[in-house]
């Protein structure tokens, strides 16, 4: 069963989107939170919940001796890459972006957001997309990145030449590098200057399988964050989408030599 089977197959049963309703609504719940939402036995929820891990739609992780759930949008994501994003991405996402600011305004959250995504690339092919300039500016911001990959070592997100003609300024994103294990880890606080909100911490981890695939995982904790923070790109022009896009974007850069825009 390829990717898309098993996301259209989990996305099929009511239940499982209405479990990915309260995901969407809070994320990161047990799965007693879960249960108590729905008419039905907590082995039921648990068989559902399942399903939505091994389609990649919901990744679980551990917080003491609570395991809770987060909703991955990225699955759904590449299912919207392939199949519609061609004819309406931009005027699509400027749309959703919109209503999605127009109705929480400006809230500040209380979160982690868990991304996750497998890509037939080595541990090494992806740590250098995320850190390596060259590479960076193939997909998502199409901006080329600063590392100084050590510990207290600074991190810049330079502005496109394209996003500088918008106005944009030369330096958009700041952090500091907290941790950094190649190819397997980073960790570093994250801050998007447009919109003058504080850092953010900002997690990569990249797994590898043994059989030519990576499991790429992204954390990002905006606990105490506007709304904004957890979106990142696409709140200036031509900047590329929030973390379920940029991590589709590298996905399809690694596996085929071409990225989602031109």
């Amino acid at each position: 069963m390829d990717d898309d089977e098993a996301a259209f197959k989990a996305l099929a049963d009511p239940t499982r989107r209405f479990l990915l309703d309260l995901l969407f609504a809070r994320d990161g719940r047990t799965l007693g939170e879960l249960e108590a939402e729905v008419d039905m036995t907590r082995f039921g929820v648990s068989k559902h919940l399942r399903v939505l891990e091994d389609a990649g739609l919901v990744v679980p992780r551990r917080s003491g001796r609570e395991k809770l759930h987060f909703l991955n949008p990225v699955p759904i994501r590449l299912i919207h890459d392939r199949w519609i994003g061609k004819f309406t991405e931009r005027p699509a996402a400027a749309l959703t972006d919109l209503k999605r600011r127009l109705e929480s305004g400006m809230t500040t959250t209380e979160t982690v957001q868990v991304y996750r995504v497998y890509i037939k690339a080595t541990p090494q092919a992806i740590w250098d997309a995320i850190t390596d300039p060259e590479w960076t500016v193939k997909f998502g911001y199409q901006a080329p990145v600063e590392y100084d990959l050590r510990p207290g070592g600074a991190f810049r997100g330079l502005a496109s030449e394209t996003m500088k003609e918008h106005g944009a300024p030369d330096v958009i994103i700041d952090g500091e590098v907290i941790e950094a294990d190649p190819p397997r880890r980073l960790v570093q606080t994250w801050r998007a200057l447009f919109l003058g909100e504080p850092h953010t911490r900002l997690t990569y981890e990249i797994e590898d399988d043994g059989s030519g695939i990576s499991r790429l995982t992204v954390t990002h904790d905006v606990t105490g964050a506007p709304q904004t923070a957890a979106q990142g790109a696409g709140e200036i022009p031509e900047a590329g989408g929030g973390w379920n896009q940029t991590l589709s974007d590298l996905k399809t850069l690694l596996e085929t030599g071409e990225p989602l825009y031109a």
